[in-house]
């Protein structure tokens, strides 16, 4: 379902996490991460939309999430030709996107990268809330700039702060990148007991998350579906 200008209609989610971090994925099969995303059917609303891409990529059902804040209009962006399906070049231009901000208020091992049979991403991750627009690939960098930036003021205040960060002295980190969690790993987990970060299996070879500085782009990047 495009509109007259090539856009498909879509809905973007920004997962946070008790400390303001934000779910980050890589796409099955690919060194390509982003935020989850989906199309809108025909006869949804975006919330709608939302709340089924949300069990579809990630797993989670509405209870295990608050709605914080979503963007007040579309926010577009263009997908270059070699990552459109040559069935679809010249009439799909792209992807008109509103974006959630979700407070996530269950526990990690609640999430599912495989509740359905058609899995968008095998692999996860906690990252700080900017980090993504470094690694992001090019072309939805913009997009994702400016839903990052207008969501940011709904942010939920901290209610434990470390001292040191008030002091303006950020502490040095001594666990080096965040993990990375995999769906085999949550399902070798008991349930019922929330995962920590010594849970987590960290890749050895750095390339497979953003922790080489290395953003997700060109040949790497996915295809894109009209």
């Amino acid at each position: 379902m495009l509109d007259r200008e090539g856009f498909r209609p879509n809905v973007g989610i920004i997962l946070l996490n008790q400390k303001n971090q934000v779910f980050w994925g890589k796409r099955i099969r690919s060194h390509s991460w982003q935020f989850p995303q989906g199309g809108i059917d025909r006869g949804e609303s975006p919330e709608q939309a939302m709340f089924r891409e949300l069990h579809e990529e990630v797993g989670l059902q509405p209870e295990h999430v608050r709605i914080v804040a979503r963007t007040r209009d579309w926010l577009r962006y263009e997908v270059p030709d070699r990552f459109i399906r040559r069935d679809a070049r010249g009439h799909y231009k792209g992807q008109k996107q509103i974006w959630y901000l979700l407070q996530l208020m269950a526990y990690d091992w609640q999430l599912n990268l495989r509740a359905t049979s058609h899995p968008e991403f095998d692999a996860w991750r906690w990252n700080d809330y900017w980090v993504p627009l470094d690694v992001v690939v090019e072309f939805k960098r913009g997009v994702y700039e400016m839903a990052l930036t207008e969501l940011a003021r709904h942010l939920p205040r901290q209610e434990h702060r470390n001292r040191y960060l008030r002091g303006g002295v950020r502490p040095r980190d001594r666990h080096g990148p965040p993990p990375i969690q995999t769906q085999e790993q949550d399902e070798r987990r008991p349930q019922g007991r929330q995962a920590h970060s010594h849970d987590a299996w960290v890749a050895n070879d750095v390339s497979v998350g953003h922790s080489s500085g290395t953003p997700a782009s060109g040949p790497l990047a996915p295809h894109e579906d009209a």
